[in-house]
């Protein structure tokens, strides 16, 4: 049973994000409702009946799932597979490096690139027509709402405007230092001090690895946007499973950075 669902890179929207304000096209966005719902199950998977919903004279039998529900291991790697066969259908062509990245193409000219990420879809293209039809298809087939142009996507504000695209995470950095009690800490001009090594064998005070973690998950986030916090991140990083006091010290050091950047 394969239950592994892939996703788009960061990478890769960073990417699509440069070609589109190269192109001087533009990033519009997509949401589907209820998307794992939407897969075809291939195991034999049976459910008791629900209460309230019990066929009377046949309370022994039980429900064979056609479709994909909540809760079911298959759900993410079914709802990929249904989007990627009905793309494939209307003419895209997967990437062979970047699984959920398909490409449209007119003879050698490049009509629509779409990227999945989940339930949302980010679609750019150079005609507006071409970006009507597909999303017309695409509402046919999947209930869904069209965003307009995209402005906010895993913690990325993004503006377009005239062929230009800027992408900022204030709020987010906002929210993360207010999430650890950091929005009135002094800053600092730098994410980590000169020359500052880190070790697992240093002897330091264990603190809550789950915080910790939660922590670096989140200025990993951060570097969507923030290359200047990526070399201090991917050092905090290394020290998931062994972090102690000095780690969150510095840790905290970055969160004193972003509040003074």
């Amino acid at each position: 049973m394969e239950t592994f669902a892939p996703v788009a890179r960061i990478d890769t929207i960073r990417l699509l994000v440069a070609l589109t304000a190269q192109r001087q096209w533009c990033i519009h966005q997509l949401n589907v409702k209820s998307a794992l719902l939407n897969g075809f199950l291939e195991e034999e998977i049976y459910i008791d009946q629900p209460q309230g919903f019990i066929v009377l004279g046949k309370e022994h039998m039980v429900y064979r799932l056609k479709n994909a529900l909540y809760g079911l291991k298959q759900d993410p790697r079914a709802w990929y597979a249904r989007m990627d066969s009905y793309l494939i259908s209307l003419g895209f062509e997967r990437s062979t490096s970047e699984p959920t990245l398909c490409v449209k193409k007119k003879e050698a000219e490049t009509q629509l690139i779409v990227s999945l990420y989940v339930d949302d879809l980010l679609v750019i293209g150079g005609d507006n027509n071409d970006l009507a039809d597909f999303k017309a298809k695409m509402m046919n087939m999947f209930e869904m709402s069209d965003l307009g142009l995209m402005t906010y996507f895993l913690g990325m504000e993004v503006y377009q405007a005239e062929g230009r695209i800027f992408l900022g995470q204030k709020t987010f950095s906002m929210k993360i230092l207010k999430t650890f009690s950091m929005e009135n800490s002094k800053s600092t001009s730098t994410p980590m001090a000169v020359g500052m090594k880190l070790s697992s064998q240093d002897d330091h005070d264990r603190v809550d690895e789950s915080a910790y973690r939660s922590l670096v998950g989140c200025l990993l986030y951060l570097t969507a946007t923030r290359p200047d916090v990526m070399f201090s991140v991917s050092m905090l990083s290394r020290f998931m499973h062994c972090c102690n006091k000095q780690h969150l010290q510095v840790a905290k050091r970055v969160l004193r950075y972003i509040k003074g950047t």
